[in-house]
């Protein structure tokens, strides 16, 4: 192939990976549900806000769909062209997520999607910044501030594991910190609520109670 003929190329894999960030789950359960995801819970159309509003299995479905379209559209990027096409089709479907142009430019905040793209393109690399968000989302009860610190984790962590994804990998970092800015105030202020898996129901806890006397 000619670098005229690659170029194209890689500008094609470009936009499909972006539409392919457009596939919205927790959007489209949400609309058969009469819910309109934008405006119910955090406003969010991701993993923990589908968790919020519509339960765990929707919560689990819109994360498992989100990371899968992050594997394919790297996997795509990376067997028609290698590394290059890989790196920027990462960077691409985590945008069709974020800013989808199909929802009017209102998607998620993208972790999943670029957890995804990131165990595509290193699964070191995302296993790693996988057990930082765990350890700090199970320590916190916030997924928001498991989210914050995966994201600056696998940015740094890439300078050593995948130094040619280093860029890529700082730019979705900083959109994701741009994205969870109201998080990061709320956690500052001490008002970020807790996440609902780790949330104890006090009215049933009381109902036992009251049984058991």
């Amino acid at each position: 192939m000619t670098a005229y003929t690659n170029l194209i190329l890689l500008g094609g894999l470009g936009v499909l990976a972006y539409f392919i960030g457009n596939i919205s789950p927790s959007t489209i359960m949400a609309r058969r549900q009469g819910i309109d995801i934008k405006s119910a819970g955090s406003g969010n159309a991701g993993t923990t806000n589908a968790l919020r509003v519509m339960g765990k299995k929707a919560g689990a479905i819109t994360c498992v769909v989100d990371i899968l379209k992050g594997v394919a559209a790297v996997l795509i990027g990376f067997f028609l062209i290698g590394p290059v096409g890989a790196n920027l089709c990462a960077l691409c479907v985590f945008l069709g997520h974020v800013f989808p142009i199909v929802y009017r430019f209102k998607g998620g905040k993208g972790v999943a999607t670029a957890f995804g793209a990131v165990l595509a393109v290193n699964p070191l690399l995302a296993l790693i910044s996988l057990l930082v968000v765990a350890i700090v989302v199970f320590a916190s009860k916030r997924m928001s501030l498991g989210s914050i610190v995966g994201a600056v984790c696998f940015a740094v962590l890439s300078i050593f594991l995948e130094p040619g994804f280093f860029v890529y990998a700082a730019v979705m970092a900083i959109i994701m910190l741009i994205k969870h800015r109201a998080n990061i105030v709320r956690l500052i202020h001490g008002e970020e609520p807790v996440l609902s898996i780790f949330y104890k129901d006090k009215s049933k806890d009381k109902g036992k109670k009251e049984e058991e006397q």
